[in-house]
């Protein structure tokens, strides 16, 4: 079994932002030159999250409205209360979703579903960079 890793590079604007990063994950498989196997990508960090939903504003929209109903911002939050920082929200929400997401490919192809994306959910308030873990196991 072989393994091989990239990186992906996102500019993300303030507050709730959604990135479709579906190009960027089947490219690394494309460019480690395997054939089959699974690809995992991590968000280092605990403000940010990966899933798969069918990337359309109208969905974008109402996943926004569902994680301000569940975690909104500005409401009292014990990491706010001893870190001062304000984004108590942040770590909620992507705590629900989690850090990483894992995919089979088959034929150096993502085995996804015809609505089916890969999306990078930042929930942290201030605009940032952030860098994406990309792991490539396969054969």
């Amino acid at each position: 079994m072989a393994v091989a890793a990239a990186t992906i590079r996102l500019r993300t604007r303030r507050g709730y932002d959604a990135h479709d990063i579906t190009a960027e994950v089947q490219a690394a498989v494309a460019d480690s030159g395997l054939v089959r196997g699974i690809v995992t990508v991590f968000v280092p960090g605990a403000t940010g999250a990966v899933t798969t939903v069918e990337f359309e504003p109208g969905l974008m929209e109402d996943l926004e409205a569902l994680f301000e109903r569940l975690a909104p911002e500005g409401a009292p939050y014990h990491h706010d209360a001893r870190w001062h920082d304000g984004n108590g929200h942040a770590h909620v929400r992507a705590s629900l979703l989690g850090p990483s997401l894992t995919v089979p490919f088959e034929g150096g192809r993502l085995e996804l579903g015809t609505w089916q994306q890969i999306v990078f959910l930042d929930f942290d308030p201030p605009a940032r960079e952030r860098e994406l873990r990309v792991k490539i196991l396969g054969e």
